[in-house]
């Protein structure tokens, strides 16, 4: 049961909600031939169009910036309300009934993870510099963790930082960085102690997008869009202040972000993707296309259906347990992991139904639109931990199973 608290905090973001947009259409129900068919998950916009997209996601965040819904949990110093998880949570869903700009450009890696970890590990004035920009959507921020030869290993990370007085000089290349195009700041993961273990020899650091030697080449992806780039750091100056943590404490930084990443990915149903697991899009597709006598087709249909709801359900009982001032145990984990299989199922089964009309494009609506998010399914298993990866933590850390045999690079690799 909601408490007095959650009620009032409820009624004042509807009237805000009320004073700003407009409630948004019933994306679940579907009138076959009617509106958008779009099925992407990753931005394939022109790039001009792709501007106006975000600079309408950076004026819906001031505008809840300055109303007090543009950082719930935050600090007040720094323009937040000071609110619990819960309080966020409760304002996600009662947005979700509106008709506002998707911040998820924003808000996924720059607020989500990047902001936690510069309030947990930044200099106080660095905090003050950053924090209330990136919450009121003046600043975008970037993940400078992945790189060409580290594949999923993050702590093989190659990129050197060189002491010179009060200034680092950055060397190496970042790959498959998400919105670097459009930030104005990156959290970069460095190599400052190539003798230390891999663990304990790196060192994080801020880094102003517009730094010279900074330079974001945009990656291509088979969707059509370039949302990841590869980013060049060639003689970056840095100046020590921008420093997370310690020296060769770099690892504790990457800790803080990667675990405020669990939190921003394996909710069901965000975005136009919400319509992949939707009963009534799914059926009328089938109808459509003259398949719905096809028992397989059926049965499969309905055990995706179960599986989408029971992550449903699933993510319901992590909001309960917040409510109830109880931390989740492994629902996130498990939330995130199904999310990437039941889209890539979705995608998988769209196919099979479509047949050819899924590579060729017949004109008919809602039909060759599923290509944007088949292709996008290679993604989703990989981003926010690999499908392995969360598989060997529920694993070990859940059902008591025993860990993978480790071989001395291995055991390198974790010391």
């Amino acid at each position: 049961m909601e408490s007095d608290d959650m009620r009032d905090f409820a009624a004042e973001a509807r009237r805000f909600l009320d004073a700003h947009v407009a409630k948004a259409p019933d994306r679940t129900a579907v009138t076959w031939g009617e509106g958008d068919d779009s099925m992407a998950y990753f931005s394939s916009l022109p790039p001009e169009e792709e501007r106006e997209f975000v600079q309408r996601a950076r004026e819906w965040q001031r505008i809840r910036y300055e109303n007090g819904f543009g950082w719930i949990t935050g600090p007040v110093e720094y323009g937040g309300r000071g609110l619990t998880p819960v309080h966020d949570l409760l304002y996600d869903a009662v947005e979700s009934e509106y008709d506002v700009a998707d911040t998820g450009v924003l808000s996924v890696i720059g607020l989500g993870m990047i902001g936690p970890t510069i309030l947990a590990h930044a200099q106080p004035h660095i905090r003050d510099r950053w924090l209330p920009a990136m919450y009121r959507g003046d600043a975008i921020a970037c993940q400078l963790f992945s790189e060409p030869g580290a594949g999923s290993d993050l702590a093989s990370v190659a990129t050197r930082a060189v002491r010179e007085g009060e200034e680092w000089v950055l060397n190496g290349q970042k790959v498959w960085t998400s919105v670097a195009q459009h930030s104005q700041i990156g959290l970069a993961l460095t190599r400052t102690n190539p003798d230390a273990p891999k663990h304990r020899g790196i060192t994080a650091f801020l880094v102003p997008m517009d730094t010279p030697g900074v330079e974001v080449r945009p990656l291509r992806q088979m969707t059509g869009g370039a949302d990841f780039n590869e980013v060049f750091l060639t003689d970056v100056r840095i100046p020590d202040d921008h420093r997370l943590g310690e020296v060769d404490g770099g690892w504790t930084v990457a800790l803080t972000t990667l675990m405020n990443e669990r939190a921003t990915v394996g909710s069901e149903g965000v975005g136009p993707v919400g319509a992949a697991l939707s009963p009534d899009h799914l059926s009328a597709l089938m109808r459509a296309t003259w398949t719905w006598d096809d028992r397989a087709l059926r049965a499969r249909l309905a055990e995706l259906l179960v599986d989408a709801l029971a992550t449903e359900h699933l993510n319901a009982r992590a909001l309960r347990k917040l409510r109830g001032g109880v931390a989740p145990g492994p629902e996130m984990s498990v939330s995130k992991l199904m999310y990437g299989q039941n889209l890539t199922r979705a995608a998988h089964f769209v196919s099979d139904v479509l047949g050819p009309r899924i590579i060729a494009d017949t004109g008919q609506w809602g039909t060759y639109a599923w290509t944007e998010l088949l292709l996008a399914t290679p993604a989703l298993r990989i981003l926010g931990g690999t499908e392995e990866i969360m598989k060997n933590i529920l694993a070990e850390r859940v059902l008591g199973l025993p860990k993978e045999p480790v071989t001395t690079a291995a055991k390198e690799v974790r010391s």
